[in-house]
């Protein structure tokens, strides 16, 4: 049996582990990329009688791609929105 523990610090109102036999490691990078799963503490993979962290390797998985502010081209944002608005029309 494989499962996984998501352990979720809530600070002072404690911590709550997440775990659930059906959840698989898609599931879990998932609710972290949607923001479901907020302030993890640790990820643990449970396979038959092994422990193994896998904290880092799934957050890592789960994060946005940075875009840097001089990656987005604002002019050609403004010519979509234009092009899109005069599709709408009447006419």
């Amino acid at each position: 049996m494989q499962y996984f523990v998501v352990m979720i610090d809530y600070g002072r109102r404690g911590r709550e582990a997440v775990v659930d036999p059906e959840i698989t490691r898609r599931e879990v990078i998932s609710r972290l990329a949607s923001g479901e799963y907020r302030n993890v503490s640790f990820i643990h993979e449970i396979v038959e009688n092994s422990v193994e962290d896998v904290t880092e390797a799934v957050l890592a998985e789960a994060a946005l791609p940075q875009i840097e502010p001089e990656d987005v081209d604002l002019q050609a944002i403004r010519l979509d929105h234009v092009r899109d608005l005069r599709k709408h029309e009447p006419t």
